[in-house]
Parts: C-alpha cells; sequence; structure tokens
C-alpha cells in the first residue's frame, strides 16, 4: 500500500513567510510614520505663514507707516499658541519699509516661518487707480 503525501505547508514554511510579512509591515509602518510627521510639519507651516502674512496686513491696513523697530507677540490660531516676532526696517527707499515677521512656537529658539514683506506710505483708497478709470493712456504705451 502507497502512502499519499498531504499537500499543505510545512512549519518552517510558515515561519519563513511570517517573518517577511512582518518586515514588510515594519516597514510600512515607519514610512506611514514619516508620512504623517511630514503632514504636520507642513501643516504648520502653512499656519505659520498665514500667521505672518496676515501681521504684515494688520499692518499695511493701519493707515499709517510702521515705525523702525521690533515688536513681538503671541497668537491663538489653529488651537495652537504661536509667538511671533515683527521687524521693521527702513529699506533706503522713501517711504518704504522692510518687515521681516517670523512665527515659532512659545519659548522655541527656532522660527517655524519667517515671511518678509514690504509696506508702503499709505494712500487714500482708490487714489492708485485714478489713471485707470479715467481713461488716460499710460506714458509707455504707444498710440
Amino acid at each position: 500500500m502507497r502512502l499519499h503525501r498531504l499537500a499543505g505547508f510545512t512549519l518552517l514554511e510558515v515561519m519563513v513567510a511570517l517573518v517577511i510579512i512582518s518586515l514588510a509591515l515594519a516597514g510600512v509602518a515607519g514610512s506611514m510614520g514619516q508620512m504623517i510627521d511630514t503632514a504636520n510639519t507642513m501643516r504648520d507651516r502653512t499656519y505659520a505663514s498665514w500667521i505672518a502674512q496676515n501681521k504684515i496686513t494688520e499692518m499695511r491696513l493701519s493707515g499709517a507707516l510702521p515705525e523702525v523697530g521690533e515688536s513681538s507677540g503671541e497668537e491663538d490660531y489653529a488651537n495652537t499658541t504661536w509667538a511671533w516676532s515683527a521687524e521693521v526696517s527702513e529699506t533706503g527707499i522713501e517711504n518704504l519699509m522692510k518687515v521681516d515677521v517670523s512665527v515659532s512656537y512659545p519659548g522655541a529658539d527656532e522660527p517655524v516661518r519667517l515671511v518678509t514683506g514690504f509696506i508702503g506710505e499709505p494712500v487714500a483708497p482708490g487714489q492708485s487707480n485714478q489713471i485707470w478709470n479715467s481713461g488716460q493712456p499710460d506714458r509707455g504705451q504707444r498710440q
């Protein structure tokens, strides 16, 4: 009488397959963790950029040319407290100021984002569009 061998995997084959699968899953888990960290960093940089741009816009809309110097404060945004610091400096051009706004976590040495903007002397609303609205040709255009 002949014995038939049963079809299936040996214990050693199953163990090797489990080791291979566990290594692959560990690599995937590590990659997922790195992707989450990158997404969080990009989110924080975006928020910090928005906060800095808002500070520059607040200075522009104040109706006055900002004074040369530094100012700082904290801002609550997206369930997080952010520290900001603004430095206003002269550009060498009359009535044009340079503003550097850095945004960081409170107590951190390194900023999350640094945004630079320029603020000129405020003009009356609509004054810059008078030539456009009057229909007069621009000096540089040919007729």
